[in-house]
């Protein structure tokens, strides 16, 4: 038996965010099993217990995977106290339960894979699974092979040893275009590191995150796997 609250419940079936949802169960507009729920927090069991908003009977959507070309400038939470734009906001209601399966920065463009499968989100984003991400940017400065290869053997960081592979694309004297690959989603870890290295980021873009590709996905595009490609990339993943 796998027991949820209510308000999450509604978010999941995209008929309102939660805070929203709080405040429909207040109102006395939710029954469950034809009984009319006023208290937020109620569990239930979706599996057996009917739930109605109105006359409409609600299902959960299910599981599945939404790639999203972030633009920069906006923030990869479902909400933000400062207002700023977030991956919400590409999204419709239907799929309001779809999560970021980890982060990317505010001034970071390119992959954000947003899922409604727990088990699959944490795959993606536990370290012990060692998922790998893959970044192209543009770096300030000639980056030398000296300074490759020390990234590649690991640059100490206010919060522990950091490394990546990368590899040098092409320089034009002032800039350096690199292709990195790292198996950690820490805060900015990729500005981090070239910063300390005197390379500062002037542009940085996830091309891939595990099995997921950007691909040909305009920026501020969404792209809904079909179920058949989402189950793929899961027995994928999951090694099944």
């Amino acid at each position: 038996m796998f027991m949820l609250r209510l308000q999450k419940y509604l978010a999941q079936c995209g008929v309102a965010s939660r805070r929203k949802a709080e405040e429909l169960i207040a109102e006395g507009r939710v029954r469950v099993n034809g009984k009319r729920v006023t208290t937020p927090g109620t569990k239930i069991d979706p599996a057996k217990d009917r739930v109605q908003v109105g006359r409409k009977i609600l299902k959960p959507e299910k599981p599945g995977v939404i790639l999203l070309n972030k633009p920069r400038g906006v923030v990869t939470t479902k909400s933000d106290p400062g207002g700023r734009r977030t991956v919400a906001d590409y999204l419709d209601r239907r799929h309001a339960s779809y999560v970021p399966a980890g982060r990317l920065d505010y001034d970071s463009s390119g992959l954000v894979v947003l899922t409604n499968d727990g088990e699959l989100a944490a795959r993606l984003t536990h370290p012990r699974y060692g998922i790998k991400r893959v970044y192209e940017l543009r770096v300030r400065g000639v980056v030398s092979e000296k300074t490759v290869n020390r990234i590649k053997k690991g640059v100490r960081l206010s919060d522990g040893l950091a490394r990546a592979d990368i590899e040098i694309l092409r320089n034009d004297g002032k800039s350096t275009w690199l292709r990195a690959t790292l198996t950690v989603g820490k805060n900015r870890i990729v500005r981090r590191l070239m910063e300390k290295l005197g390379h500062p980021v002037v542009k940085l873009k996830r091309i891939s995150h595990g099995p997921f590709k950007l691909g040909r996905l305009r920026v501020g595009e969404i792209q809904k796997l079909k179920q058949r490609e989402y189950l793929k990339f899961k027995n994928a993943l999951l090694g099944e």
